[in-house]
This record gives structure tokens, C-alpha cells and sequence, in this order.
């Protein structure tokens, strides 16, 4: 027989925890909005309450700070642009020429979905160290990513000419926000030809055409 008492306080604790994440995603909308219309110095906590119905310590409450609440929309950011299909896409091909796809795929999601974000911390970042240090860290996320995907080829996969650290530096100076905000704002570029063009690129800037060339014949 089912404690109708307990069933209920059960309910209710699932209840409260909905309850939460729905306010922890209000204040964080609110608070893109206003960063994004205002940006960051102009935008206090108060007002980010007021925008997202409910008060400043409820903020504080979710988030502690200013720059804690710009974290979490940036980890936000990483999520929505699906990193778990990244590396199941990885996992799923030992081809190197594949796997640029499925990074550069992730690439695109982020700076689609989030790169008003992306840009707001590293202006932030200008004048708060905290947030110089998240997107500094950021970077520091993405290299790591690129280096245990490019360590993990077979050897002689990499033009005979690059180490791992060049090959590295290669693949942030094509794929980063602002080239893709270029080809985006300046130049009409879908999202979808930037995808398509990096891998391209990636491939002849990286990989060892010869090597290539000789796996085809076999």
C-alpha cells in the first residue's frame, strides 16, 4: 500500500526542483537580455532581478555574483551547442578527416547558438579578471579537446611539416568567433558553408595529402 503522505512530500520535493531550474533558466535569459542590450558594466543584479521576475537575492541565491551568473551562461553555451554528440561522433570514426567534421560541426553549434555570449565575456573580461580567466579557460578547454584528437592519430597523419602545437594554432586561427562573425555579418555566409569550408580547410591545412592519397589506392 502506497503512504499517500510520503507520495505527496515526494512530489513536492520534485515539484521544488522543477521550480528551481526554472528560475535558475528566467534569470539567466534575463540576464542575456540586458547584457546583450546594455552590456555588462551598465547591467546590475537588481536589474536583472527586476527583468527576470524575482528578487536580488534569489539571484545571488542562484548564481552568487555578477560574474558567476555570466559562467553560467556560458557553460549554458558549451551545452546547447551539444558537446555529447561531438564526441559521440568522434567515438564513432577513426577518420581523422571525419572527426574535423564533428569538431568543426561543434565549432559552428557554439558560435551559432551562443556567440553573442562569447563575445559579451571577452569584452567583459576587459575590466573583470574573473571573467578573463572563464574565457581564458574556455580557450584552454578547446585546446585540450584538439590536442587528445590530434595525439590520438596514427602517426604521419599530420603534414610532416606541423607538430602537435602548430597543428593546434592552426585549427583556433581558422575556427574561432571572429572569423566566424566575419563571414557571417560582412560576408552573407550561412552557417552551414562555414561548417563545410572549414572542414575543407582543416583537411588541406593538416592532414597528409600524400598519406591520403596512398590509403585511397590500397
Amino acid at each position: 500500500m502506497v503512504d499517500s503522505e510520503s507520495g505527496r512530500r515526494r512530489y513536492d520535493s520534485l515539484h521544488r526542483m522543477a521550480q528551481a531550474k526554472q528560475t535558475h533558466a528566467e534569470i539567466a535569459a534575463a540576464a542575456r537580455r540586458l547584457f546583450l542590450a546594455r552590456g555588462w558594466a551598465a547591467t546590475t543584479v537588481r536589474e536583472v532581478a527586476r527583468e527576470a521576475g524575482v528578487s536580488a537575492p534569489t539571484v545571488y541565491a542562484a548564481y552568487a555574483n555578477k560574474s558567476g551568473l555570466v559562467r553560467a551562461l556560458v557553460d549554458s553555451a558549451d551545452l546547447s551547442a551539444d558537446p555529447v554528440r561531438m564526441v559521440a561522433e568522434l567515438e564513432s570514426t577513426p577518420d581523422p578527416r571525419r572527426q574535423l567534421a564533428a569538431m568543426v560541426g561543434y565549432d559552428r553549434r557554439l558560435f551559432e547558438r551562443a556567440g553573442d555570449l562569447i563575445a559579451l565575456l571577452r569584452e567583459a573580461g576587459r575590466v573583470e579578471p574573473d571573467l578573463a580567466a572563464a574565457y581564458e579557460e574556455g580557450r584552454r578547454l578547446a585546446d585540450r579537446t584538439r590536442r587528445e584528437v590530434f595525439s590520438a592519430w596514427p602517426a604521419n597523419t599530420l603534414r610532416p611539416d606541423l607538430d602537435l602545437a602548430t597543428a593546434v594554432d592552426i585549427y583556433a586561427a581558422l575556427c574561432n568567433i571572429d572569423v566566424y562573425t566575419t563571414l557571417i555579418a560582412e560576408r552573407g555566409w550561412p552557417p552551414q558553408r562555414i561548417e563545410e569550408w572549414w572542414a575543407a580547410a582543416l583537411d588541406r591545412e593538416l592532414l597528409d595529402q600524400k598519406r591520403k592519397a596512398n590509403a585511397r589506392k590500397r
